[in-house]
C-alpha cells in the first residue's frame, strides 16, 4: 500500500515542496491552497501548470480563501479576477484564452507584475518568456489517487 508519498528530483535552485503534494480529492487541494498562503507575500508571482480538470483554480481556491478573500472564480472568460483579502491584493490570471503576447500586455500584465500584490496565473505556458525570473512555478496533474502538486524548474516549463 502507498504512503502517499511521491518523490520527484528538483534542481536544488528551486524550493520544493516537500515532498511533492499528492491531493486525493477538493478538500486536499484547497487545504494544499491554504498552506502554500501562508508562505506566499506581496510580489510573488505563481505560475500554475496543468491540463483542465488538474485543480488549478482549485488551488487558487484555497490560496485566496486562506488569505481571507471571498469567492474564487475561475477567470477563463474574464481573463483576470481581482481579490482583495486581509493581508494582500491577489490578481488571478487564466491565459487560456488569451491569443498573443500583445494582448496579454494589452491587458496590463506588466503593471499587474509592478504592483505590490500576489499575482497568480494559470495556463502560464502559453507564455513564459513573459514571466519574471523570480517566479514559483507549480505543476497539477492528474494521478492514479487524485491529483499530484508539484514544483518545476523554471528552465523546464
Amino acid at each position: 500500500m502507498s504512503s502517499g508519498r511521491i518523490e520527484v528530483a528538483l534542481t536544488p535552485s528551486v524550493m520544493p515542496l516537500t515532498p511533492p503534494i499528492l491531493l486525493p480529492d477538493l478538500a486536499a487541494t484547497l487545504s494544499a491552497g491554504a498552506d502554500l498562503a501562508k508562505e506566499l507575500k506581496a510580489g510573488e508571482v505563481i505560475a500554475l501548470v496543468g491540463d483542465l480538470g488538474a485543480g488549478k483554480t482549485s488551488l487558487t481556491q484555497g490560496i485566496v480563501g486562506a488569505l481571507g478573500g471571498g469567492d474564487v472564480t475561475s477567470p477563463t472568460f474574464s481573463l483576470v479576477q481581482e481579490y482583495r483579502t486581509g493581508s494582500l491584493e491577489v490578481y488571478h490570471f487564466d491565459f487560456y484564452r488569451v491569443e498573443s503576447e500583445h494582448e496579454l500586455i494589452d491587458l496590463g500584465w506588466d503593471d499587474y507584475l509592478d504592483r505590490d500584490a500576489l499575482v497568480i496565473a494559470e495556463w502560464p505556458g502559453r507564455f513564459p518568456d513573459l514571466f519574471p525570473k523570480t517566479t514559483r512555478w507549480l505543476r497539477l496533474s492528474h494521478h492514479e489517487s487524485g491529483r499530484l502538486l508539484e514544483e518545476i524548474p523554471p528552465e523546464t516549463h
